[in-house]
């Protein structure tokens, strides 16, 4: 038995092929190339901002940035450990952060890696950040770098700073969940 298609001039056995196999198009073929896989995780963190803040809320922002400094970041080459956030004319900026420039990437374009970066948020998160920023104790800070998908994000916080004593209590404390975790670690160990 044969199937006949009127559109395509194809005879095909009914046994050995279906109607969807004679019928191939460009919207049902195989791909012709294998899709790229989008990189993830964090690309650079900002432990400082952790130790001298008290983080309270936390946002995700988009980037502005040029093209150097994305291959920059794909290679891993940001440090966030002096950067903070401006809040300035309805606007946030990202400043004292430093993208290396690579040397291969950034041949025809002079590369500033401390310049500004202007931060994506809506209208609102802006007008809850300056808001609390006006507070007194209150600070904008970046936390981390990392990929979301093809898209690098910003996660930035509002934190209280610490006082000396509050940074000392946190030390105490994580050397004292170490301390546990290494005893429940070896509890089985000592016979």
């Amino acid at each position: 038995m044969s199937v006949y298609c009127p559109g395509i001039k194809l005879r095909a056995q009914a046994h050995s092929l279906t109607v969807a196999d004679s019928l191939a198009t460009a919207y049902n073929a195989a791909p012709m190339a294998k899709q790229k896989k989008h990189p993830t995780g964090t690309i650079a963190q900002n432990k400082k901002a952790r130790h001298d803040y008290f983080i309270e809320h936390r946002f995700e922002a988009g980037l502005v940035l040029a093209g150097w400094e994305v291959k920059s970041l794909r290679a891993g080459k940001a440090q966030l450990v002096d950067s903070y956030v401006l809040l300035k004319d309805g606007e946030a900026w990202l400043l004292g952060s430093h993208f290396t420039p690579l040397t291969t990437a950034s041949t025809h374009v002079i590369a500033d890696p401390t310049r500004s970066r202007k931060l994506l948020l809506n209208k609102r998160e802006i007008e809850k950040l300056s808001a609390s920023v006006q507070q007194k104790g209150y600070a904008c800070v970046c936390l981390s770098l990392y990929w979301s998908k093809h898209l690098i994000k910003c996660e930035i916080a509002l934190g209280k700073g610490k006082k000396e004593y509050d940074k000392r209590h946190t030390e105490r404390e994580r050397d004292s969940d170490r301390e546990l975790q290494r005893a429940v670690r070896n509890k089985g160990k000592e016979d």
